[in-house]
């Protein structure tokens, strides 16, 4: 149970890294999203934002779907490692 959790904290922890690479690089305009590496980043987390850009529009030219993103991420982050304690594992 241990190892399963560490690696999804790990997993979510480089996810995470990769999300805020990719909100940074769209401060950028001149960037092309068809050359690598970029391409390589945009097919790994779009498909993640796209959920919930369906459910936030862009407002004023502001995509604020990476946010709630993030923030469900962190809320992920902090259940999973509670977890162990509730359930009484100490790892």
């Amino acid at each position: 149970m241990s190892l399963l959790i560490s690696t999804l904290l790990t997993f979510i922890s480089i996810y995470q890294t990769l999300l805020i690479i990719r909100i940074l690089l769209t401060w950028f305009p001149t960037i092309n999203w068809f050359n690598q590496p970029f391409a390589a980043l945009s097919q790994i987390t779009d498909p993640y934002l796209n959920i919930f850009r369906s459910v936030i529009p862009p407002l004023g030219g502001m995509d604020l779907s990476p946010m709630l993103a993030l923030l469900v991420l962190y809320v992920a982050t902090n259940i999973l490692s509670s977890l162990p304690r509730a359930i009484g594992y100490a790892y």
